[in-house]
């Protein structure tokens, strides 16, 4: 079933029903999703971290992997 066809079925699901707490897990399910990028999770250090490793990827600041797993064996 494609996804237009399994957003009417949910429809119609939702629309028959009238229990409270169905409505409300789907009401929290769509809360869950808005709210869970990960970004968001993270402390100002953490992401400040990632910002600064993306830049210096961008800038050709890395080590070869096996050198770098060489030097320490």
């Amino acid at each position: 079933m494609d996804i237009h066809a399994e957003k009417i079925e949910l429809t119609k699901l939702l629309l028959n029903t009238d229990n409270p707490s169905i409505i409300q897990s789907i009401k929290d399910i769509f809360k869950k999703a808005k709210s869970s990028d990960f970004w968001e999770t993270l402390s100002f250090e953490q992401q400040q971290e990632i910002r600064e490793g993306s830049q210096e990827i961008e800038n050709g600041e890395t080590t070869d992997y096996e050198k770098f797993m060489t030097k320490h064996r």
